[in-house]
């Protein structure tokens, strides 16, 4: 995958946009490009919002079409969200409920997925 200014720029303003949304549906954002595990396979969670008695973890994917965002998420990328997660889970103490969802900004259009990986 190549990186450019324009694709990072996208990919900061698509996580901005989904904060502002997700406040908007009644959740309160925690973190935001929380990374975890420095110097090893690390990961990073773009948005950890509460919402009553849950954690979500979110997953944020800006492209063209819904099937390229979701065919973005590897297998890998997807063991490396939740041992993440679970870092964030056991350092916070958390004992309600968790899952993770991945919302993809397509266009001018938002698409959300709840507890998919």
């Amino acid at each position: 995958m190549r990186f450019n200014k324009t694709s990072y720029w996208i990919g900061i303003y698509s996580e901005f946009l989904v904060r502002m949304y997700l406040r908007l549906h009644g959740y309160r954002i925690l973190a935001h490009r929380y990374i975890t595990g420095k110097n090893t396979n690390r990961a990073e969670i773009d948005i950890i919002a509460k919402h009553k008695n849950t954690i979500v973890f979110v997953e944020v994917k800006a492209h063209k079409t819904i099937q390229s965002a979701w065919d973005a998420i590897t297998p890998g990328q997807s063991a490396r969200l939740r041992r993440a997660a679970e870092t964030y889970l056991i350092k916070k103490h958390w004992h309600g409920d968790a899952r993770f969802d991945v919302i993809m900004v397509c266009g001018h259009k938002i698409h959300w997925a709840k507890n998919v990986i």
